[in-house]
This record gives structure tokens, sequence and C-alpha cells, in this order.
């Protein structure tokens, strides 16, 4: 199956975990894809997994210049047929700890990234292209010490919806993933013990029972990046074992 024959998909985030299968996909389906990262051994291994059908840049998310240096990428390649903003980071912490300073710097990477990124990038988006939003099912667990992270990611569901009004008169249709327990180094920052607890805590509330895999992510994503979902616009899809029943 080649749904991605001659089409082109930029990944935020694509370095690694579900955004890199969701680029290797894309090659073996025919695709191009443009990918960003930050961590250069992960650039150099992405560059060889993707092989000519690839370019990977470094890019930050939370620096609003990296947006301007997208586009001139994204116009120079000739345009998108699909977006799919996927960079983001989470840290845990209780209530009392936020301070504006944290606060700053996630808001910046998970909630501004991706709104002056779609901003620059959206005069590069063919007729009848898809972008697809990177959620997280914080956004609905509640969890007592993902409050921020969360609230980030809400947001990006709230935006999503008003870009697939105002895109809709260009065919380009906007959807979001919600992905659950995913088994990537999404988690890194905790130390081990720690990294372990919390997966077993949210993984036993998972009706599937076990973390899903970057590739049962990536191809939710997919998906709503193909033309399979030329009807599908301003939808949540979750790809959390169940854990939130949505």
């Amino acid at each position: 199956m080649a749904r991605f024959d001659s089409k082109r998909v930029l990944i935020t985030g694509g370095t690694s975990g579900t955004g890199l299968a969701g680029a290797k996909r894309i090659v073996s389906e025919g695709g191009t894809v443009i990918v960003t990262g930050l961590n250069q051994r992960r650039i150099d291994d992405a560059k060889a997994a993707l092989g000519d059908q690839g370019q990977v840049i470094a890019s930050d998310a939370a620096d609003p210049a990296a947006a301007a240096t997208l586009a001139q990428v994204a116009g120079a390649a000739g345009g998108l047929d699909g977006l799919w903003l996927n960079a983001g980071y989470a840290a845990l912490g209780r209530p009392e700890d936020a301070d504006a300073e944290t606060f700053d710097r996630m808001m910046a990477a998970n909630v501004r990234g991706p709104v002056v990124q779609l901003a620059a990038l959206s005069q590069h988006l063919n007729a009848g292209a898809s972008v697809v939003v990177t959620s997280s099912s914080s956004t609905y667990e509640g969890g007592a010490a993902t409050s921020l992270y969360a609230a980030t990611k809400g947001a990006l569901v709230a935006m999503a919806r008003s870009w697939a009004r105002a895109l809709a008169p260009r065919r380009i249709r906007v959807n979001v993933i919600v992905p659950g327990p995913i088994d990537t180094n999404f988690r890194h920052f905790l130390p081990e013990e720690a990294r372990r607890g919390f997966e077993e805590l949210v993984i036993g509330q998972v009706p599937l029972g076990r973390a899903g895999t970057p590739e049962e992510a990536a191809a939710v994503a997919l998906f709503l990046l193909s033309d399979d979902a030329s009807y599908v616009t301003g939808s949540q899809y979750a790809v959390d074992g169940g854990l939130i029943m949505q």
C-alpha cells in the first residue's frame, strides 16, 4: 500500500519515538518526510534510518524564530501535503511546585511552538493537506502531578478545533491524536525507579493491560494524514488502550 506516493509530510519531534515510527512508515509507503529534532545523536540516527527520502533538521519548538526556518524549508521543498505537530515535552510536579519559569518553558514548547509553526507553515500547506496535532491522555486523566502538562495538551485540543474550522475552506483537515502510555523515551526525564512506578500506575488502569508501541500510535496519525481520512476533520482519536474511554 502506497498511501503517500508523491506526498511530502513535515513532522516536528520526528527523530525518535512515535514521530520517527511515522516518518519511517511514510517513506515505506512512497512519501518523503521532513523531520525535526534537538538531540544530535537522534538526528544522525534518523538521517540514517530515513535515507534519501528524509530531510532531518535541528529545530527547537520553543524558539519562535525556528518556525520561520521551517517555513523556508517547506517552501524550498515545494510545499506540504501533511503536517504533524508532534514536538513537545513533559515534566511532572505538584501544583505547589509550579513557578513562572516552569510555566513559561512548557507553554513555549508545547503551545506557543505549534501556534507559530502552523502560522508560518500555513502558506505552504497544499490544498487538501492534512494537519495532525499530538495531544495526550493526560488532558483527561486528572493526574495529580501532571496539571501543567495536561493544560498545555488541552490547549492543543481546543486550538485544533478552531484550526479545523479556519482551514476547511482550503480543504485542509485538522485532527488530534490523544496518546496514552506509549512505550517511548518520553519519560526519560524521570529517575528509573520513579519512571517504572509511574508507568505501572498508569498501565494498571489501561483496559488492554499494556503500553502501546510507537508504531501503533503512528498508525493512527498516518491514517489521519492520509486520504483514507478525507472526510475527517476537527476530531480526536484516543490511542490509549481504553484508558480514557473517549
